[in-house]
């Protein structure tokens, strides 16, 4: 007996996270790609509405984003991303190729987006975002050095992964996107901007709220 992909949830995927949160928002763009029904929770992070054992209780890590599709909890943005595809796309290969190299190089980038990504352009922006104090020195050259890598990649090719868009640029993009608000910026990376500017084009595609800190306020973006 064949079995009918659902198209659509039966009811609407809650999103639990913050409009300011790269992880939240790659989930978001792709719900919004795909066209699915979604409601949006926020939670305020400063004052810590993902510690609350209610939030615990649906993540123990205290991470967001959370989604919950029908009795389905599940976290982790990635991971999130992936469930998504497989459930409710028309077309899983159009985002997660089905060959072996093709596979494996978006989980490559799955990997760069939890490493270099979140350890450098994302962790820059949060120092700023949320006024630490830590010397940003070491988090800004891993910015750079991970730009550096991306820049002559995408020398070779239109996406992360491959000549069509993937999972892994909807993983990657929010936080290279927002990284001027860390003090990083992409004036010497143009390729890696022509990047970005061709996810933007996606179809379906929402932008992140814009936070006027770093170098972006320096420019009033």
């Amino acid at each position: 007996m064949t079995t009918v992909r659902p198209i659509q949830p039966t009811q609407p995927i809650k999103l639990y996270g913050s409009p300011i949160s790269g992880h939240v928002h790659r989930v978001r763009l792709f719900l919004t790609m795909l066209g699915l029904p979604f409601e949006s929770i926020d939670l305020d992070m400063r004052k810590r509405e993902n510690r609350t054992p209610e939030f615990l209780a649906r993540n123990p890590f205290g991470q967001v984003p959370v989604i919950e599709d029908g009795d389905l909890t599940l976290a982790d943005s990635n991971a999130i991303l992936v469930y998504l595809n497989e459930r409710y796309s028309p077309d899983p290969s159009r985002w997660m190729p089905r060959d072996a190299v093709g596979a494996a190089r978006v989980q490559r980038w799955f990997s760069v987006a939890a490493g270099p990504l979140a350890y450098g352009p994302a962790a820059a922006r949060i120092m700023v975002l949320f006024g630490h104090t830590t010397d940003p020195t070491d988090t800004v050259k891993r910015s750079h050095a991970l730009l550096s890598v991306m820049e002559t990649h995408l020398q070779q090719q239109a996406f992360l992964a491959g000549p069509a868009a993937t999972l892994a640029d909807i993983a990657n993009y929010a936080y290279v996107a927002h990284a001027p608000e860390g003090s990083v910026s992409l004036d010497g990376y143009p390729k890696v901007r022509d990047w970005l500017a061709r996810v933007e084009a996606l179809p379906g595609f929402v932008p992140m709220v814009r936070s006027r800190v770093g170098l972006a306020a320096e420019v009033g973006s």
